[in-house]
């Protein structure tokens, strides 16, 4: 079975476990818009493309922890559409889950999204019990403070924000949990891969960073020009366009290079390149100038 189907197939199966037979219909609607269609699926692409890097051993166990990031991914994109932090109308070219079932339906998902993400891990890691405790840890620490997806949400709240930190917390910690997750799937050792969820993290960021001043909502599949009218840090606004692009791109090799040696490693590098060239085409970058 491809990447790509194993991810759906996991995402699928929670969640209709989270919406058995006696669910609110409304919040498991919410819930439903949140996590399908697909986007990019990035984080689950990594954590499986890191396990069968390292031997797959436990197919089960990576999926579940696929399953759990893009669960924590959606869940986080619910809470930061909402009216209190950027108000969007769009996500992935539809209605925003507030825009599209209320307010409430969509706190109410969100926090739904994150405790599935880790009923998931509880329901398919039962074969290994040290994996699981560490998935499950690792999960937690990517999700709340000091440095979790929280901090990043939190760090939008404050008066000034170091721009470094701001990132790291707001799109890396995920990242981060998406290399160790796949390493702990498959039994490796997940500090050998946090370098690379690091670099990655803070590529993704700096590349949505480039799009939402460069972009169009069509392409982007959400509103632009956000961070400047939000007042929100942006890679583009501290360092200027092409020391933004240039600093994508020595992330990229960075991460790149920052891979272990494993069974893997080679396809796990083309897999990097091809991404980075999708977050921003030669075109786009064209345009950008």
């Amino acid at each position: 079975m491809d990447v790509a189907s194993r991810i759906e197939d996991a995402l699928t199966a929670a969640v209709a476990n989270a919406e058995g037979v006696t669910a609110p219909p409304r919040v498991a609607a919410a819930i439903r818009h949140a996590v399908f269609p697909p986007g990019s699926r990035i984080r689950p692409r990594l954590c499986l493309a890191v396990a069968i890097a390292n031997g797959d051993d436990d197919p089960r166990s990576a999926d579940a922890a696929a399953a759990a990031l893009e669960l924590i991914h959606c869940a986080s994109l619910v809470h930061d559409d909402l009216p209190c932090f950027d108000d969007a109308a769009m996500r992935r070219n539809k209605p925003t889950v507030h825009r599209a079932f209320g307010q409430r339906e969509a706190v109410l998902a969100g926090d739904a999204l994150i405790v599935m993400a880790f009923d998931v891990i509880a329901r398919n890691v039962v074969r290994q019990p040290a994996r699981s405790a560490a998935l499950l840890l690792g999960l937690a620490e990517s999700v709340s403070l000091p440095s979790g997806i929280i901090a990043g949400q939190g760090w939008e709240c404050e008066p000034a924000v170091d721009l470094s930190a701001y990132q790291r917390a707001k799109t890396g910690a995920l990242f981060v949990a998406a290399t160790a997750a796949g390493a702990t799937a498959a039994g490796a050792n997940p500090l050998q891969w946090r370098e690379l969820g690091e670099r990655l993290g803070e590529a993704y960021q700096i590349a949505d960073d480039i799009r939402d001043v460069a972009g169009n909502a069509e392409e982007v599949g959400k509103p632009v020009r956000r961070d400047a009218a939000l007042g929100r840090p942006n890679a583009v606004g501290a360092l200027g366009m092409a020391a933004a692009v240039e600093r994508f791109e020595s992330l990229v090799e960075g991460a790149v290079q920052s891979i272990p040696r494993c069974t893997g490693q080679f396809l796990l590098r083309h897999m990097i390149r091809a991404e980075s060239q999708r977050l921003i085409p030669e075109e786009f970058l064209k345009r950008a100038a």
